[in-house]
């Protein structure tokens, strides 16, 4: 990536998205290989003001040794510092920059799935802690690597590939607006907008009905609708996901009942899964089926009581970037902003009031997969039963 591309990629991350303030801790975390974004990143910090920049990269090889060569009873464990770090991160109010992908997709191909799905690294159970409480100020955003590129573009020379990741990435980070802060102001108002509606109509359930899906999810009494930005406990306001899409709730985990199917594979820590079918009962993924993958999923969804329940609905309209280009990225933070999707695991306390929160679902695990599309089709049902469309062909209808 060009230096200026660079120089605008860490202001947006550090000035907007995460919106670092002055004597404010940050903390980098990072694919190792991400070195020159990082340090542009670190540098802008400091600039505004900073007190301190803390770095941690993670090598996605190592992991695959651990994967390959450790004792099976060793690879749930994680060293106890990893989650009190997180936690003081919380305390102490800092802003977290999570730069992504942190293991590129592909890398672990060709290690037992049923293995890959027992560690999570880098991700760790605190970070969900921290999110829910509103602590920390923080975003997530996609740096281009070349093993990344070389899965998304496969028929594409390496160094090719690493320009045309380079070159979507800049496009829907609107890093090639004239002034891409004012290009996610505007488009954040448009989601904010659309979670306003959603969350009037104070809809009983969701129903998604597409190509090998039919689903109907239940919401919770005081569920509400967010999208494009948060706000942490002291009043920061910033962008958790650039780019972003999506405008989500939390459902009733205890009310998901039908079929999906993903209309995006879906990399999980470098494990990627394809051809994704998963029925529910009950609320709970009770068969999870696809032409790879599959046991990575099911170890994820094995891995505590609520691990199989949702807990997120997200959707997509047609108009963000992300679809329009029909590239599959294999990488959550931009799939997810390509379709309608559901999470599988922790679900997200600001989208419910404080007395529905102890019915929410709690996991160490949350995994997106996406099953919306312009044939998917998305309609609301009221509590007296009614039928009212929302999504429908991609666009909204409310």
């Amino acid at each position: 990536m060009e230096t200026a591309t660079l120089e605008r990629f860490a202001n947006l991350a550090v000035d907007f998205s995460a919106n670092v303030q002055p004597d404010q801790i940050v903390t980098i975390e990072a694919e190792t290989g991400m070195e020159p974004v990082v340090r542009a990143v670190a540098t802008r910090a400091y600039e505004l003001g900073a007190r301190f920049v803390d770095v941690t990269y993670f090598d996605p090889y190592v992991k695959k040794a651990r994967l390959q060569l450790a004792a099976e009873d060793t690879l749930e464990f994680v060293p106890g510092w990893y989650g009190r770090r997180m936690l003081e991160l919380g305390d102490v109010r800092a802003a977290r920059i999570v730069l992504v992908p942190r293991v590129s997709p592909g890398i672990l191909n060709g290690v037992d799935p049923k293995r890959a799905g027992r560690d999570q690294l880098p991700d760790i159970r605190e970070r969900l802690e921290i999110i829910n409480k509103r602590l920390v100020n923080w975003t997530i955003m996609p740096f281009p690597t070349q093993p990344w590129a070389e899965i998304v573009y496969p028929d594409l020379d390496g160094e090719t590939a690493l320009a045309r990741l380079t070159e979507e990435l800049t496009h829907v980070c609107r890093l090639d607006e004239d002034d891409p802060v004012a290009a996610w102001r505007e488009r954040r108002t448009t989601l904010h907008s659309v979670a306003e509606r959603l969350t009037e109509r104070r809809f009983d359930a969701m129903r998604l009905e597409g190509p090998g899906t039919n689903i109907t999810i239940g919401l919770l009494p005081s569920s509400v609708w967010e999208g494009g930005s948060a706000t942490t406990v002291d009043g920061i306001e910033h962008m958790p996901n650039v780019p972003t899409e999506e405008v989500y709730t939390t459902p009733d985990p205890t009310r998901a009942e039908g079929v999906v199917r993903a209309t995006k594979p879906l990399d999980i820590g470098g494990t990627i899964v394809s051809g994704l079918e998963v029925r529910f009962e009950g609320g709970r993924a009770v068969d999870i089926q696809a032409e790879s993958g599959a046991e990575v999923l099911r170890e994820r969804a094995a891995y505590d009581e609520h691990a199989s329940r949702l807990g997120e609905l997200a959707l997509v309209d047609r108009e963000g970037r992300i679809g329009a280009l029909g590239t599959i990225f294999y990488n959550t933070l931009l799939d997810e902003n390509a379709a309608s999707h559901i999470a599988l695991g922790n679900a997200y306390e600001i989208a419910v009031s404080p007395e529905d929160v102890p019915r929410i679902n709690k996991s160490a695990i949350h995994i997106d997969f996406m099953i919306g599309g312009n044939d998917v089709q998305v309609t609301g049902i009221t509590r007296d039963g009614a039928d009212v469309p929302v999504l429908v062909d991609g666009a909204w209808r409310i």
